[in-house]
């Protein structure tokens, strides 16, 4: 592989025609408030249609708070009722499930918005697996970048250095524990650090895929009203 463009344009054609359309799951959530200090675990419910949907359930699915992922906006609800509207783009969505079902040409799009310089690709290791890393060249761990598994073709790890009101932050994103799920893979254990020090923890569970659900979910015109899959 000689640049970014060719990696994408592998991970899609490996799965593309058996990857899972939706899917399900309870997961756990640890947050550290600072990084490293003191943390909290709640548990929320999430569902995700491919591409570029993503609904979280946070706290309690009856109190309804929530946030939904719609392509390139960002919808966060409160009691039940839309408190805001933004631009913005779940990478993790994207690099993790969105590019084995959408074009290649999208995908890079997307990354390139995003700050991704895919046109830079080396080869390196992650916890003893082969992968490629894009978005930097070999020495770079500064540089915004992404890394892939060169056998499963499956997202690893995300690296960048992030604004903060704070000055910069160093952030390590991880997918770990993935488990073979349909005709694709779902890591059910995402880890962030931030300079080094734990932020957050997710653990997933009761994890369904290709199963039936309702779209409205992902429609913040109907966030109260759609058939919720976990009711």
């Amino acid at each position: 592989m000689t640049s970014g463009d060719q990696v994408i344009a592998a991970m899609h054609d490996r799965y593309a025609s058996t990857w899972y359309k939706n899917l399900t799951f309870v997961q756990q959530t640890t947050n550290w408030r600072p990084p490293g200090g003191t943390s909290t675990t709640k548990t929320w419910w999430e569902a995700g249609m491919i591409p570029g949907r993503l609904r979280i359930d946070t706290d309690s699915i009856r109190k309804g708070d929530g946030v939904i992922f719609r392509g390139d906006s960002v919808y966060s609800f409160a009691g039940g009722k839309q408190v805001s509207a933004n631009p913005g783009v779940n990478e993790l969505l994207v690099l993790g499930f969105d590019v084995y079902g959408q074009p290649v040409s999208r995908t890079l799009e997307v990354l390139r918005q995003r700050g991704f310089d895919v046109a830079k690709v080396h080869e390196g290791t992650w916890l003893g697996e082969p992968v490629w890393i894009v978005g930097a060249l070999a020495g770079d761990t500064t540089s915004k970048q992404f890394w892939i598994s060169r056998d499963r073709l499956i997202f690893l790890r995300m690296l960048q250095l992030a604004t903060t009101p704070n000055g910069s932050r160093y952030v390590d994103l991880r997918f770990d524990k993935y488990v073979k799920r349909g005709g694709g893979w779902v890591a059910e254990e995402v880890w962030q650090y931030v300079d080094g020090k734990p932020a957050l923890h997710e653990e997933y569970s009761q994890v369904r895929v290709d199963v039936p659900l309702d779209e409205g979910i992902f429609d913040p015109a109907r966030f109260s009203t759609a058939q919720h899959w976990a009711k």
